[in-house]
């Protein structure tokens, strides 16, 4: 099996942390370090790694002025709690991207939201609707 682990630059590991950690239901747990943190699904699978700007030499995540948060990229999770999942977004943020609605290629529901750092993240259900 290959599996991809998607590294995105933010502001402060811990907030996104806590902040993905909620919109997931996921039990409260720490970054690995300030500066870097992977978000884990249940059965340990990383579901998306988190590092704070300019906290190495790599050269896409040196500042959010040499690569703005979420340019060219949408990170999209599809879940299987989606009615749990949309509850917690409906905390985290002041209004939805885009409400829940069935989407026609996959005939399944979604809905999208920006992330503390600005990314643009869409839900969707694992099952048709």
């Amino acid at each position: 099996m290959k599996r991809t682990w998607t590294i995105i630059g933010v502001d402060d590991v811990p907030d996104s942390f806590k902040w993905y950690q909620t919109l997931f239901g996921q039990q409260k747990t720490l970054p690995a370090h300030d500066h870097f943190g992977q978000i884990v699904d249940s059965d340990g699978t990383v579901l998306l790694c988190l590092h704070q700007w300019g906290a190495h030499e790599h050269p896409s995540l040196i500042s959010r002025d040499h690569a703005p948060a979420g340019n060219g990229l949408l990170l999209f999770f599809r879940v299987d709690d989606f009615d749990l999942v949309l509850q917690s977004a409906r905390t985290l943020a002041s209004r939805l991207e885009e409400e829940p609605h069935v989407n026609p290629n996959t005939r399944t529901r979604e809905f999208s939201l920006r992330d503390p750092d600005g990314y643009y993240v869409t839900v969707s259900a694992f099952s048709a609707a």
